[in-house]
């Protein structure tokens, strides 16, 4: 996000704080607050990831007085969260990071954002402790040992009262498994738990509705959707749920690791037919390009490859080099998805079915009959 608008010292504030915190934070939206100074922006709407959803705080600086620290606006539902002069739950002291203020100090609002949701953390870990539910105050008895939880108590009008838990998961360094892993952050996995709360004794109480999720950047080499949650049994709690579901998830997060090697050599396997490719996904290895030719018509084969290869074959998708829509679009084939494969061949001999089926496809490819638009044949002089 552009920080242009904002007086240089929030604007140093908010873009070392965008870059360098851990949780993936969003600015929502900019305003100013100045009547002399209308065109300068002094205050923004942060969307923070809090126990796997986001909380919005507005932040009010104030441009003709800037070495004011802000005011925080927090969310309706914390009408009783009071950080700023407290610590959380009752009245005490100023926070450190106010303390310790200095508006030159790019580092700043970061680590009063760090300060402020650590309060939150145990706000909301206070909140659910107070529900009289028993078989929530059981659950978190049997898993306030674990690191890293965070807990979240919905109500309001119209709402159902919920407890969510956000259980990070699987005790690995996910980045070390990827050679030259480009995320900046470490990659989590998360299990999302959500527990309506119930006021009375059940003798059989249902389970709670369970999903998994992931920061977004580890699509690229594994995705939580395709993984398969264990049963919930009857009578079960999380501390009997999780061991389980981590020794199945650890074994298909490092089989996605090592497929990432069997992409490789399938790509590698494409170079001798088709020459080195004009570019290509050298980390995860889920995308490769290359430069292919029928006769005088050249085209570009772009190969699409899923993090379930070699179980779901490539997609691919031709680019004609010659010929444009009256837009100037290259002209693109539909996905092919439908040629002759099998999971059990060596990656030479899917390269091989593959020039095959290309060789045929080509030379459908650039017939008019699969150009939706009239071409335009550019010179090559042009």
């Amino acid at each position: 996000m552009s920080v242009d608008g904002f007086p240089p010292f929030i604007a140093a504030q908010l873009h070392y704080h965008l870059n360098q915190c851990p949780h993936s934070t969003k600015v929502d939206q900019v305003w100013s607050g100045s009547k002399y100074l209308p065109g300068l922006y002094d205050r923004f709407t942060l969307l923070i990831p809090y126990c796997l959803d986001f909380i919005r705080w507005d932040f009010i600086y104030n441009a003709e007085f800037p070495m004011a620290a802000p005011d925080v606006i927090f969310g309706p539902e914390d009408e009783d969260f009071y950080p700023l002069s407290a610590t959380s739950g009752g009245r005490g002291p100023f926070l450190k990071s106010l303390q310790d203020w200095s508006h030159k100090d790019p580092t700043r609002l970061l680590v009063l954002i760090q300060e402020l949701r650590d309060h939150y953390v145990a706000y909301q870990r206070k909140r659910v402790g107070e529900v009289d539910d028993d078989r929530l105050k059981f659950e978190i008895s049997t898993i306030e040992s674990r690191q890293g939880i965070e807990m979240h108590m919905s109500s309001g009008a119209g709402k159902p009262e919920e407890v969510k838990f956000a259980v990070p998961l699987l005790d690995m360094n996910i980045n070390k498994l990827v050679l030259g892993c480009p995320w900046r952050h470490q990659q989590k996995i998360y299990l999302q738990v959500i527990y309506p709360v119930i006021r009375k004794y059940m003798t059989a109480p249902s389970a709670p509705r369970l999903k998994l999720m992931s920061n977004p950047e580890l699509k690229a080499l594994f995705l939580v959707d395709d993984a398969k949650l264990p049963s919930w049994v009857e009578g079960m709690c999380m501390a009997e749920y999780l061991p389980h579901l981590e020794e199945t998830l650890e074994k298909q997060v490092l089989e996605a690791a090592s497929l990432v090697d069997v992409r490789r050599r399938f790509i590698e396997a494409l170079a001798p037919l088709f020459g080195r490719p004009v570019e290509a996904d050298s980390v995860f290895c889920r995308k490769a390009t290359f430069l292919a030719a029928s006769g005088a018509f050249t085209f570009l084969v772009h190969f699409l490859v899923s993090t379930l290869f070699p179980k779901q074959q490539p997609s691919m998708l031709l680019q004609s080099t010659l010929h444009f829509s009256n837009h100037g679009v290259p002209v693109k084939s539909p996905l092919l998805t439908d040629y002759p494969w099998s999971p059990r061949w060596d990656a030479s001999q899917m390269a091989e079915q593959i020039f095959d089926f290309l060789a045929d496809e080509s030379l459908n490819f650039k017939s008019e009959r699969s150009c939706p638009q009239p071409l335009q044949l550019t010179s090559s002089r042009q």
